[in-house]
């Protein structure tokens, strides 16, 4: 298997808004954060992250996501904030709201509560800018999570949200070429119950088995 160094990988340098060097990342999972974590690194940029995800069901693979994204944290001595799992809150957030699609008002509910204690996290401690993984997977939609993150950062004064698109320059590539290279868990949904409800759905009536929680990992067998 081929090995790979953060700090040698080659990228552009990358200049946060304002030129600023200090970052708080907003990560969702390893896989989503390890490109992200790369490319910054290699632009000389000082991050932490912060893991504040309620959303994901059940408890199991809430932990499971946030284990694989500590070890690689830890790999690379990379400070991990390691927030609340305040679920009943995020419930009462989505409350009628269940059945709305992915992408919907449900998922930009879910995105203004992750970052909206982000921000309150990132002015607490001094973190000018704040910044997210979750618009490098491409099921999602950059414009809504960019709106989310625009509104939390714009209630400090001095605070911004980083907007760049994480997915270019094969960014997204090397986003799977990172996870496969760690064996990282690989999450088959977004992370909520009615995300793995509606995924399960789409499965079976394609004639699919339901997901099976923490079975698959990247660069296994399994995960073909």
């Amino acid at each position: 298997m081929s090995s790979y160094s953060l700090d040698a990988y080659e990228r552009p340098v990358l200049k946060p808004p304002g030129g600023q060097e200090k970052v708080l990342l907003h990560s969702c999972c390893a896989p989503c954060s390890g490109e992200v974590i790369e490319v910054m690194r290699a632009s000389g940029l000082q991050l932490a992250i912060y893991f504040y995800n309620p959303n994901i069901h059940p408890r199991a693979e809430y932990e499971l996501r946030k284990s694989e994204n500590i070890r690689f944290a830890q790999k690379h001595g990379i400070p991990f904030v390691d927030a609340d799992y305040d679920t009943e809150n995020w419930f009462a957030r989505v409350k009628g709201l269940e059945h709305e699609p992915e992408r919907g008002v449900r998922c930009t509910q879910c995105f203004d509560m992750r970052f909206e204690r982000t921000a309150l996290y990132a002015h607490e401690h001094d973190f000018p800018v704040i910044t997210s993984c979750l618009g490098i997977s491409r099921w999602k939609n950059m414009e809504q999570i960019n709106g989310s993150g625009e509104r939390a950062a714009s209630r400090y004064p001095g605070m911004s949200y980083w907007t760049f698109n994480w997915r270019k320059q094969g960014g997204a590539g090397r986003m799977v070429e990172i996870s496969k290279q760690e064996h990282f868990y690989m999450q088959e949904y977004c992370g909520c119950i009615y995300s793995l409800r509606d995924t399960n759905k789409h499965l079976t009536a394609s004639g699919r088995p339901k997901i099976v929680l923490g079975e698959k990992y990247y660069g296994a067998e399994n995960s073909a």
